[in-house]
């Protein structure tokens, strides 16, 4: 049973991945909702999507909002471990 952290989605193959939501925010200026994702099963791999007014994900593509994206995911890792220097 799946809970409101986690979620099933389909990859390029066809394969169903449970994977778990680290963080969900809003870019400032912009209206797009973003959702980080990560794998349970290697925590090293978190994979950015844009959550759509349609309820779909979309893949992070443009650099400059992966730069974002990565940005956000550093700031969350360092407030987690206490570590904001």
């Amino acid at each position: 049973m799946l809970d409101a952290n986690h979620m099933v989605i389909v990859n390029e193959d066809g394969e169903e991945l449970e994977v778990e939501v680290l963080l969900t925010f809003e870019a400032e200026g912009s209206d797009k909702r973003y959702v980080l994702i990560v794998d349970p099963e290697n925590e090293d791999n978190v994979f950015p999507f844009i959550y759509t007014d349609n309820g779909e994900l979309e893949e992070v593509s443009d650099p400059e909002e992966l730069d974002m994206c990565a940005e956000v995911l550093n700031t969350f890792y360092a407030e987690e471990t206490g570590d904001e220097s």
